[in-house]
């Protein structure tokens, strides 16, 4: 049947930044359908807890900047459910302000969290994925990584996902060969933690809100149906490709 291409079953999920949002969204689909899934973050939320009460989803507190912690949460995933079918990158941050005043420390932060450290988690996880020639990998970027947002002013941010895209790219050339699927999500104007201060700004609402051609903004589980179908049997012959869902965003 053609809903069994989006079955996860017996499959094995890593979720980096599952605690909230999007990432959150996407592990309680990715139960729901079927696979066994591995939610880390910084801090355990009510949702997450929640959901990891579930014996198909486990909880890893993990900072992603830190170094030793992609080789952890992957050894936490192989330990708890035997394996590691999927990657799930999608913690990252935001910041915005004047070019000519970011500082390093915050530019260290941004590119930390939103490119070396998607980078350093799909290196641990690629290689149990190696071993059986099979694996997804999906890096959640963003539409600021083909656009220039407004009003708000982040070349740091829109760096950081133009990376994450080309990243994607690169490693499913590589890796298309041993069995081993890339993909990014880029997600428009999603309502979350991340976008909740400029939501509630009127002037930027008004901004983001009227340059969407839908007229509204977009959902974590509209975000966590295109990873499902991303990382699922459905998506078999996709790799290298980034899904814009953004309401049409970036049609002008």
């Amino acid at each position: 049947m053609a809903l069994e291409q989006f079955r996860l079953d017996g499959k094995v999920a890593l979720v980096t930044g599952g605690n909230r949002g999007i990432g959150l969204a996407i592990a309680r689909l990715f139960v729901e359908a079927g696979a066994k899934v591995m939610v880390t973050g910084r801090s355990l939320t009510a949702d997450a807890q929640e959901l990891c009460a579930n014996d198909c989803a486990a909880w890893v507190a993990g900072d992603v900047t830190d170094p030793a912690t992609p080789e952890r949460i992957v050894a936490a995933t192989l330990d708890r459910f035997g394996g590691l079918d999927i990657l799930v990158n999608n913690a990252g941050i935001a910041d915005s302000g004047d070019f000519h005043d970011f500082d390093d420390a915050r530019l260290a932060a941004i590119n930390d969290t939103n490119f070396v450290a998607p980078f350093r988690i799909a290196r641990a996880a690629i290689k149990p994925m190696l071993k059986k020639q099979s694996g997804v990998i999906l890096n959640i970027g963003s539409i600021s990584a083909e656009v220039a947002n407004q009003p708000q002013l982040q070349v740091a941010y829109n760096a950081s996902k133009a990376a994450v895209h080309q990243m994607t790219r690169v490693m499913a050339f590589e890796y298309a060969s041993r069995g081993i699927r890339v993909n990014a999500l880029a997600p428009g104007y999603v309502v979350s933690d991340m976008t909740k201060g400029g939501i509630a700004n009127a002037a930027w609402n008004k901004v983001w809100t009227e340059n969407t051609p839908m007229g509204r903004f977009g959902q974590p589980e509209e975000m966590a149906n295109c990873a499902l179908f991303l990382c699922a049997p459905a998506s078999s012959y996709v790799t290298g490709t980034v899904l814009t869902a953004d309401g049409g965003y970036t049609t002008h």
